[in-house]
């Protein structure tokens, strides 16, 4: 059990679930929309490091019912096309990972180093998005 306040292991849990969320839907539009299958096994990958050995102590933290930001703003329920659905998960998958980096330094330097690997890891993915965009239109 580490040592960890309830509420540092809820950002904790909110931020693996977004990370893992939206590495899951640049992962399938690699696969199914652009059968790119080096780059869906490499986002695979990075979902699967994307744990931590906390699962039972996260779960218990978890507390949806008071999540104060529960709802959708305008700007998440609204996307144009599939290239915005890229994005917006790319940065909420990066976003999560920084959280992840920073939260993670409370319990293990080791784990950080891991969310720090898979940050940049996304950032050199996203060129490979850009590439794959400019050259479709």
């Amino acid at each position: 059990m580490t040592n960890m306040k309830s509420n540092e292991l809820r950002i904790i849990d909110a931020n693996l679930n977004r990370l893992r969320e939206g590495i899951r839907v640049v992962e399938d539009i690699f696969r199914y929309v652009y059968n790119d299958k080096t780059t869906a096994l490499k986002l695979k990958e990075l979902r699967h490091l994307s744990r931590l050995t906390l699962y039972l102590e996260l779960l218990q933290t978890r507390d949806i019912k008071n999540d104060v930001l529960r709802e959708s703003i305008k700007s998440e329920q609204n996307r144009t096309d599939l290239d915005s659905i890229l994005i917006a998960n790319f940065k909420r998958a990066q976003e999560s990972s920084r959280v992840l980096e920073e939260l993670c330094k409370l319990i293990s330097i080791e784990d950080s180093e891991n969310f720090k690997y898979i940050r940049y890891e996304l950032y050199n993915l996203e060129i490979v998005l850009t590439n794959i965009t400019s050259n479709s239109k």
